[in-house]
């Protein structure tokens, strides 16, 4: 009789320790793409404000004599109507753009979380808290920055408060949803019934449950901020004209778009990039965050 030699199901699989042998980093890289190509773009836009001063050009010396110069030689994107450099503008206009989305992230996040938990669990301040969401939700940042300049002056720290305002009721809802769900849990009935303070319980077993969801959420809230301050920057309500942003620049340069495109072009792209970047790492730390989606990596 002939003896038959079976293969092992898993003998065309690498051993064990060759798996394991593979760099953790690699093997981020590979089930997080979108979350890893986001960071590479957001990373190389920070250097790149980090860095702005030590980079060459000039964001504020005017040459009349070399306005609207293509790129090359010493102006790597050309200069606008004014003749600055428009590399050098772009690169520090980041540094406007990086600050008001962390910022306004930041405020949104740590006021709304704030508001949002005492507002889902007491719940007699749940009805009166959300009418005054409401209505904050209802005011146009456009609006309200423009009103907030006419009472004071253009600064980015009045665009700040101006997009902050509308974004913490977003938030509010978000962590208000969260607590709503989580407050009658076994386990933080069980801490009620233990004698745990309020405060304990809501920080120790309440509050872990809305970081994920709000992480997330900061992301959206960044690229939305950095928008809307472009947007008001183009509209003379934003950053003063002076100060590089890519508002600003945009605005500035939309008189001269047909003959010299690459005014309009570096910021717009810049731009583009940055807020790309932020909404890859959004939905990247979505599907990293969400239990269901990570199991299937």
């Amino acid at each position: 009789m002939t003896a038959i030699a079976t293969v092992p199901p898993d003998a065309d699989r690498p051993p064990a320790a060759e798996v394991r042998r593979r760099p953790p980093l690699w093997r981020f890289v590979r089930r997080n793409p979108t979350l890893v190509l986001g960071l590479a773009i957001l990373v190389a836009i920070a250097a790149a404000a980090v860095l702005a001063p030590l980079l060459p050009g000039d964001p504020f010396t005017m040459q009349p004599s070399r306005r609207l110069a293509p790129a090359g030689g010493a102006f790597l994107l050309g200069t606008d109507a004014l003749g600055r450099d428009v590399f050098a503008r772009t690169v520090h206009g980041a540094r406007v753009s990086l600050t008001v989305g962390l910022s306004v992230a930041a405020l949104s996040v740590l006021t709304g979380l704030a508001i949002g938990l005492t507002a889902g669990y007491v719940r007699g301040l749940d009805t009166t808290v959300m009418r005054l969401m409401d209505a904050l939700m209802s005011l146009p940042a456009i609006l309200l920055a423009i009103a907030l300049v006419s009472l004071t002056k253009a600064s980015v720290a009045t665009v700040i408060v101006a997009i902050t305002v509308p974004e913490i009721p977003r938030v509010v809802r978000l962590v208000r949803a969260v607590v709503l769900t989580v407050r009658d849990q076994p386990y933080v009935q069980a801490a009620i019934a233990g004698g745990a303070r309020t405060p304990k319980v809501i920080v120790r077993h309440i509050m872990p449950s809305t970081l994920a969801p709000l992480v997330v959420q900061a992301t959206y809230v960044c690229a939305s901020a950095i928008l809307i301050e472009a947007a008001l920057s183009f509209l003379g309500a934003g950053s003063p004209p002076d100060i590089p942003s890519w508002g600003n620049m945009i605005a500035s340069s939309r008189l001269h778009l047909a003959r010299a495109p690459w005014t309009m072009f570096a910021p717009g792209l810049a731009l583009a990039l940055t807020v790309l970047a932020i909404n890859l790492i959004g939905d990247g730390l979505r599907d990293r965050l969400d239990p269901r989606l990570a199991r299937r990596m």
